[in-house]
């Protein structure tokens, strides 16, 4: 991995709460809150000049404006909900650009998972546990959140313990 093992075992307890809030609203509510959006890209903004080198901070930084715009892309095609866009927009300051691929597979692996455990949820009694969730009754939706702050989850996980240790 390309990735700072420093920077990510720094970043994970940031952002691992926000993740969390990010798969339950979305699950509850089928809405990611801005604030939660604003305040992932608020937590790299602040804490990555701090745990990774000034040229990688830059250069990841740009993820950002990048990651919006393909992110409005997207959602203007109707490939993926505001929220969802705005949310990997936001998250993806956190990726090395050299991890890409590795995200991918993380990625499809979380989409596997969280849809095969979500419909299945949805049609057993277990679907009792959260009675109120507007997911389960929003047709051929899918509360995207779950992966998207699960597979950021996961790769900083993956990031601090297998990433690029720093010299010296």
């Amino acid at each position: 991995m390309l990735v700072s093992a420093h920077a990510s075992f720094w970043f994970l307890p940031f952002v691992l709460p926000v993740c969390a809030i990010v798969a339950f609203t979305d699950l509850q509510q089928m809405r990611i809150p801005n604030w939660t959006v604003y305040l992932l890209a608020a937590i790299y903004v602040i804490i990555g000049p701090f745990v990774l080198s000034l040229e990688d901070y830059g250069w990841q930084l740009l993820h950002l404006p990048i990651g919006i715009g393909l992110g409005v892309l997207f959602y203007a095609a109707g490939v993926v909900g505001a929220g969802d866009s705005k949310f990997a927009g936001a998250a993806a300051p956190f990726v090395a650009l050299g991890d890409l691929k590795l995200l991918v597979v993380v990625f499809t692996a979380m989409l596997l998972a969280g849809f095969v455990t979500h419909r299945l949820v949805k049609y057993t009694p277990l679907r009792r546990l959260a009675p109120g969730w507007k997911s389960w009754d929003v047709g051929s939706k899918f509360p995207m959140g779950l992966c998207l702050g699960g597979t950021l989850v996961a790769y900083l996980i993956f990031g601090a313990a297998f990433g690029q240790s720093v010299p010296g």
